[in-house]
């Protein structure tokens, strides 16, 4: 008996390995800053962009991101400001360059997420997260948000003002 023991242990290790751990929902919402106007370097938001990033504070409702992401722009760092000071939450800088090492770090933090990015980061950002590219975006796409959950395989894009 004392013999079997250790291949009885050796196959309950073995079953252990097909069972894979549950791994919570996740929810991510990717968005480009709010408006700005066009053809500036690192603008400030528009007075509209300021009206809807106080818009934003309250579009989550009762599903509010728990960590926050932001690039090193102004124009992101002034969207997410009005709801991370509702939150209490301290934005997250990210490099915009780096969507992988992006993507590496919002896995790391606690369901909802939101990414703030820019027209030439978005698609790629909503890509390396839910599997589907969007379209690109123009100038003047302000407002959409995606929405990548569950099972993370596509999107809903929303829009801010609805």
């Amino acid at each position: 008996m004392t013999r079997l023991l250790p291949l009885i242990a050796l196959i309950l290790l073995g079953a252990c390995a097909f069972i894979a751990p549950i791994q919570p929902p996740s929810t991510f919402y990717v968005m480009r800053h709010l408006n700005t106007p066009a053809g500036a370097p690192d603008p400030d938001l528009t007075d509209e962009g300021r009206r809807n990033a106080q818009a934003l504070a309250e579009w989550f409702g009762d599903n509010p991101p728990a960590a926050i992401f932001v690039s090193n722009a102004k124009r992101a760092q002034q969207t997410a400001a009005p709801l991370a000071a509702r939150l209490g939450i301290e934005p997250r800088i990210y490099d915009p360059s780096n969507t992988r090492l992006l993507i590496a770090e919002v896995m790391k933090e606690p369901p909802p997420v939101l990414i703030v990015g820019h027209s030439n980061t978005v698609p790629e950002i909503v890509e390396a997260l839910s599997g589907r590219r969007p379209d690109a975006l123009t100038h003047d796409d302000f407002g959409d948000i995606w929405v990548i959950a569950g099972d993370r395989r596509g999107f809903v894009r929303r829009r801010l003002n609805e």
